[in-house]
């Protein structure tokens, strides 16, 4: 009895696993609080269940929106600004009016000393000490006058949150961490305590950024950890789908309601990046490496100054919503625009629960076209173009800029928009083909489900010529095993070129010696950056570790495909970019395997709609899978 809910900017997703058969629910997602959404959507899933795991956007809307607590800095006497001088690089570089974020800490909350501070008004601390990421003795000094102060304050220590070199990102996520802290772990004790109450389960699991699962009380302590937790679930999913259907590269595409995010993946595994900026704010956690664009069912087209039609990234999100969502919504939305060609049926009830009206669609696509002389369909077709472009451009950014060839990549489409856009990007890429998997409205969700347990450990060492690697690299081991003695250690080192300020993460194993480490290195530096120079010398200077457990449940279980009803329903009026159409219908539930449907096509399901277009040809796989090819 296992139920994964995934928190969305507009929808909250449950996948539910009862032991026998799968059940799924989709609700808005109540903004105020999360956690009424995932109550409400649980209870009608289960009364009680086994094992309750959770994606949320807790963390990073609060740091989006500015929510966060009040944060104290102590540092080293000279670095009390090195989170406002940063790199000294711009947001943009041809654009003059991009900022920088503000520091989460202001100038006069940021002390080397803290005598005469009054820590009472402080919601969090953050302590990061120079060199502390070597010894933390001074760190913990600072918290334990912290605690004898009597002050109720969430203290963050770098070398306990990232104890890496490099003062500016090391200081940045320890900011991010404790400014965050007394947000999320009140998020997560009333969820807790929601679920208690409702006798749904005794404790919850929350989805990291990389790829696993954490304790909702670490999770509590460690906000800068789950800054990503609702779109890893997904990667974890695709990956899982790729590996079943014997795809080796896949590229994870997930359209939900205010963005889309995009990872790729490669042999059954998810590229994880060690350093991102988040809302513009550099964090060295551990995250699967997915690029973010403002690109969603619910993005808002709009007429720019030029007098071009753009699309996004200011989303309706779920309050309003798109115009046909009937909830006071005024303006155009990729959604409408689905709407109004036809690609999602005029009656359509979103999640069972949100029935959607065609004629504000077209209201809403009138006003905005009006002006530039367009008709609903003319404007419905530029806001879908215009939204796949942007689209195209992030599964560039995540393949052919990490030197990565994307012809050789299917793409894994899900999200409750995935569906509609996923093979017309698929082929102005060139890519493979598409997968569009079962219940992909809430993939996510299902991802959940397959995420193991996982703890993730990192030390700075600097190491030039392999002399101590294998202690550093045993004793980090140790200490993940430690944590969790019954997973999968992996380890690997972040090398560079001596001088380079920049590393790569290459796999190594205590053992395996500084050679096979340098021709790891040079060979991966070659494919992501086009050059090696193995003639000269490097440095080792970052040792990580992490440990997984076992998953919830197997693919096999999530991918277990079973049509039930009838799978035709008729035939339906669409616009396409060759003008008006007549497309099948068809039953996303009642698909056997083997079925094959060629466009122009709608296949429809509870959560999700799949545009299949003219030229384009969907089979069912074993697994339930759509498998889409031209």
């Amino acid at each position: 009895m296992i139920l994964g809910v995934d928190v969305g900017g507009t929808f909250t997703d449950l996948f539910f696993w009862d032991g026998v058969r799968i059940r799924t629910a989709k609700l808005p997602t109540t903004t105020t609080d999360q956690s009424e959404a995932v109550l409400a959507g649980a209870a009608e899933l289960a009364d009680r269940v086994d094992t309750f795991l959770h994606g949320t956007t807790t963390a990073t809307n609060a740091l989006l929106e500015r929510t966060g607590a009040r944060t104290l800095l102590v540092t080293s006497p000279g670095f009390e600004d090195v989170i406002e001088i940063g790199r000294q690089d711009r947001p943009s570089l041809y654009d003059p009016f991009a900022d920088k974020p503000q520091p989460l800490v202001a100038r006069n909350d940021r002390v080397s000393d803290l005598d005469g501070i009054d820590i009472g008004v402080f919601g969090a601390v953050a302590v990061c000490l120079l060199r502390s990421y070597e010894d933390p003795a001074s760190e913990e000094e600072i918290r334990g006058v912290i605690a004898r102060s009597g002050a109720d304050v969430a203290v963050s220590l770098s070398s306990e949150v990232a104890p890496e070199f490099r003062e500016f990102e090391r200081t940045s996520t320890t900011v991010l961490n404790a400014y965050l802290t007394p947000v999320v772990a009140r998020y997560l004790d009333r969820l807790e305590a929601g679920v208690r109450a409702a006798g749904l389960a005794d404790a919850v699991g929350v989805m990291r950024s990389s790829g696993g699962l954490i304790d909702a009380a670490d999770a509590a302590t460690l906000p800068a950890s789950i800054l990503l937790s609702g779109p890893a679930g997904g990667v974890v999913a695709a990956a899982a789908i790729g590996a079943a259907l014997g795809r080796d590269h896949v590229i994870a595409f997930d359209m939900g309601g205010t963005s889309t995010d995009v990872c790729r993946i490669r042999d059954g595994r998810p590229e994880i990046a060690y350093e991102r900026a988040v809302a513009g704010y550099p964090s060295r956690m551990p995250s699967t490496a997915i690029h973010t664009v403002g690109a969603g069912g619910g993005s808002i087209g709009w007429i720019d100054p030029g007098g071009s039609l753009r699309v996004g990234p200011r989303s309706a999100g779920a309050e309003p919503g798109p115009a046909c969502y009937r909830r006071g919504g005024m303006e155009a939305t990729v959604t409408d625009a689905n709407v109004a060609l036809g690609r999602i049926a005029p009656d359509a009830s979103l999640g069972g629960r949100l029935t959607i009206d065609r004629r504000l669609s077209g209201g809403a696509l009138a006003d905005l076209g009006g002006p530039l002389g367009l008709t609903i369909d003319e404007t419905a077709l530029g806001i879908v173009r215009v939204v796949e472009e942007v689209m195209a451009g992030a599964i560039r950014t995540v393949s052919i800029e990490q030197g990565a060839d994307p012809r050789d990549a299917w793409l894994v489409a899900f999200g409750g928009a995935g569906g509609l856009h996923a093979a017309a990007l698929a082929r102005s890429l060139d890519m493979a083909g598409v997968i569009v998997p079962p219940h992909g409205g809430i993939f996510s969700a299902a991802g959940l489900l397959l995420s193991p347990p996982r703890v993730d450990l990192a030390r700075s060492v600097l190491i030039r010529d392999g002399d101590g690697l294998d202690d550093a690299v045993g004793h980090i081991g140790s200490e993940a095993q430690a944590r969790m003695s019954d997973g999968r250690l992996e380890t690997l080192v972040d090398v560079r070129y001596l001088g380079q300020s920049h590393e790569v993460t290459v796999p190594y194993t205590v053992g395996d010696g500084w050679l096979a480490l340098s021709e790891r290195f040079h060979r991966i530096h070659r494919e992501r950056n086009g050059f090696a120079r193995p003639e000269d010398p490097i440095e080792a200077v970052t040792v990580r570790a992490s440990v997984t457990g076992t998953a919830a449940i197997d693919p096999e279980v999530a991918f277990r495909w079973q049509p039930e009803g009838d799978a035709h329903i008729g035939v339906r009026s669409v616009i396409t970019g060759d003008g008006p159409a007549e497309a099948s219908v068809w039953n996303r539930a009642g698909l056997a395997v083997g079925a094959e449907i060629t466009g122009p096509a709608v296949i429809e399901e509870t959560e999700a709609t799949t545009w299949i277009g003219p030229g384009e040809r969907a089979v069912v796989s074993a697994t339930g899978a759509l498998e889409v090819t031209w």
